[in-house]
């Protein structure tokens, strides 16, 4: 696979180079092979073992991938493939509050507001991330069907925003965006 002549056919499919993302969910290329491109736990892309060092084609690729059961892909109008992702294809690596809205930034520079149209949910983590006891760890939904990892620093970030509530038996830890809460965690009592 020529990621260059891939990366010319998601540029022309979306018209421009700027960020605005493709309508990946009505292509529906035939399946073309599986590519040797691995997003890895730590949300970095590398391609034949060796990370991508451009950020501008990271941000190309992320904007064209597709998840179908639990498969990942790379597409265009006419190619579909397939790719390895360790955990999940994004991290939330900055947020911010805008108002009663929590915003959230991704590695691939994503950006939108935690709400029911990009829910969170926590989930256990990947044995690679060493959590102790198998904690579940907050995901968020990025768009259709593709989530993030809420990120370390930011996770912290937010428990010392969170509020607290007790709910069966439990201490919640919660966030609160666009009047909705989110459980970021819940420990104990």
């Amino acid at each position: 696979m020529d990621l260059n002549r891939f990366s010319q056919q998601i540029t022309d499919a979306a018209g421009d180079t700027t960020r605005s993302i493709p309508p990946v969910d009505k292509w529906d290329p035939e399946f073309c092979g599986n590519m040797n491109m691995t997003i890895k736990l730590d949300g970095s892309w590398h391609y034949e073992d060796s990370p991508i060092g451009r950020q501008s084609l990271v941000r190309l690729f992320s904007s064209v991938i597709k998840k179908e059961d639990e498969n990942y892909f790379l597409v265009t109008p006419v190619e579909k493939l397939g790719i390895t992702v360790e955990d999940v294809p994004f991290l939330v690596t900055q947020w911010e509050e805008d108002d009663d809205s929590i915003v959230f930034t991704t590695n691939v520079g994503d950006r939108f507001t935690l709400s029911s149209n990009h829910p969170l949910e926590l989930r256990e983590p990947p044995q690679a991330l060493g959590a102790p006891d198998s904690t579940p760890i907050p995901y968020v939904c990025v768009r259709t069907n593709l989530w993030a990892r809420i990120n370390q620093n930011v996770y912290y970030q937010l428990v010392e925003h969170a509020e607290r509530r007790h709910k069966n038996g439990r201490q919640q830890l919660f966030v609160t965006s666009e009047y909705e809460p989110f459980v970021i965690g819940e420990l104990p009592e």
